[in-house]
């Protein structure tokens, strides 16, 4: 029977069946790794539940304000220095990015421990953004180690669409017991709770098996694929909706504090983010298999994304935040789903466990940026949520303007300027020359900027050599004693 087009694109439903006798008591790889994910979500939202009666939204905004920014310029450094050259090593020894899973919750387990004490105390920032970064770290770790654990890239968006939609559930399951340790507790009473669990997910991370998630560096056919048209489209279309999620996190965690909101606001709205991210990893799958491409679903996202924030900036206070942490969680977790399954289809050559953390490290710095916008604003020029609500309209509208501009561009032929970044570059060159660097102690092979110059050199003396006059004899100027010997040997003889 012919393969269908969902099987061609990826887009197909994980094999299964009953099973029977020891089998039931097997685990799969891939199930090791959403009992920890479940885990790591749930205790990421404890701590934001935790945080919403404590110093961290208790002092004025305007130091609140200077301490989240600070923190996020901080959380920043790690994925822009460290990423490009941990990361790659990471790859290549076994069981590498398994140890960075449980490193980074059972590090967040031992933070947690000491913020019980400091919930009044300005050690409590450092602290949260310490657990910020790790929790990044941890979703790169996680992004890469999927490809590995399945057993084909048939289930790999499949796949994806199972531990999104574990993420919405969990993050709504934890706000119920959350709240309720805070009546009881207080926000020490989470964060003990945020203790055990993020234990648990530590735990959970050691059965994961340990593999190698790229054992070879990328060659030339990898990096150009990952480089094609609709790759870059899709990418920059992630990134403007990650860089969403970041701002609509801060703005509305600002505007509730502002508005001295109770504590179960903020329940309420991280559970309707998690619905969202639910309803998204449902829907995109879905479209799919009605024969939607992956463009057009990336696409309608961000049309609906525009649509709700003119709604929310209507509606404004609460409700509009609500709905508006429902459609941002609803496009950026369909979105990277069919984003997934791009890259899969347009890079059948590419390593997916190297190609998804390298691009789950740029999300997570664009999600930083779009953090950054609400907090480095002065207070006097505060963000007020309906406005807020229009941005996000707006650079949704944006995004989806300049995709379709882009596939447009890319169906007639027309090249798409490839955008870089500066300081990346400059990493990923000196990666470069210290890898070709030889070990008998020589000189590393010349930058790429030198190499050029070098070369426009030999071909300027090379266009100078093969000249008219260059190429005539050149005259050689004869001693005196030569000319007479000359003169001499013609005259004729006695």
């Amino acid at each position: 029977m012919a393969a269908s087009d969902d099987t061609k694109t990826g887009w197909q439903p994980l094999a299964g069946g009953r099973r029977t006798g020891a089998s039931v008591f097997h685990v799969s790889p891939f199930t090791r790794l959403a009992r920890t994910h479940a885990a790591a979500v749930a205790a990421d939202t404890l701590i934001a539940l935790a945080l919403a009666g404590s110093l961290f939204f208790s002092i004025s905004p305007t130091q609140a304000k200077e301490r989240v920014a600070l923190g996020l310029v901080l959380t920043m450094a790690p994925f822009s220095l460290v990423a490009p050259l941990i990361g790659p090593w990471l790859d290549r020894v076994r069981g590498g990015r398994r140890w960075v899973v449980v490193g980074a919750n059972a590090l967040r387990a031992g933070i947690c421990v000491l913020m019980i004490g400091h919930l009044d105390s300005l050690l409590l920032f450092p602290e949260v953004f310490a657990v910020l970064v790790l929790s990044k770290a941890y979703s790169v770790a996680k992004s890469a180690l999927v490809p590995t654990l399945v057993q084909s890239d048939e289930e790999l968006v499949e796949s994806n669409s199972k531990l999104s939609l574990l993420s919405g559930v969990m993050g709504f399951v934890a706000a119920v017991p959350g709240l309720l340790a805070n009546l009881v507790a207080g926000g020490q009473g989470v964060l003990v709770l945020a203790t055990g669990v993020f234990a648990l997910a530590a735990l959970f991370g050691t059965q994961i098996p340990p593999t190698r998630v790229a054992p070879e560096r990328a060659d030339t056919i990898e990096r150009s694929e990952l480089r094609g048209a609709g790759i870059r489209l899709a990418a920059s279309a992630m990134g403007l909706l990650r860089g969403m999620v970041g701002f609509i996190t801060f703005l509305i965690a600002f505007d509730l504090r502002r508005s001295d909101a109770p504590t179960w606001q903020f329940g309420v709205i991280l559970a309707s983010s998690g619905l969202g991210s639910m309803a998204g990893a449902a829907v995109a799958p879905a479209l799919r298999k009605a024969d939607v491409q992956e463009e057009r679903i990336i696409q309608l996202f961000l049309g609906v994304t525009a649509a709700m924030g003119l709604v929310a900036a209507y509606i404004g206070q609460f409700p509009g935040a609500l709905a508006m942490a429902l459609a941002v969680g609803i496009a950026a977790a369909g979105s990277k789903l069919a984003f997934d399954s791009i890259v899969g289809r347009d890079a059948p050559d590419a390593n997916r466990g190297r190609s998804f953390a390298r691009f789950e490290t740029r999300f997570q710095l664009v999600w930083v940026l779009g953090a950054l916008i609400p907090v480095v604003v002065p207070s006097r020029l505060e963000i007020p949520s309906r406005l807020g609500f229009l941005f996000v309209a707006g650079a949704a509208a944006f995004a989806l303007a300049t995709y379709l501009a882009g596939v447009r561009a890319v169906a007639a032929g027309k090249p798409i300027p490839e955008r870089r970044n500066p300081a990346g570059r400059l990493v990923r060159r000196g990666v470069d020359r210290l890898r070709e660097k030889k070990l008998d102690g020589t000189r590393p092979a010349p930058s790429p900027r030198k190499a050029r110059k070098a070369k426009q050199e030999r071909e300027k003396d090379d266009a100078a050599a093969t000249t008219p006059e260059a190429a005539a004899p050149a005259e050689v100027p004869v001693p005196a004693t030569v000319e007479v010997e000359t003169a001499t040997a013609a005259l004729p003889p006695p």
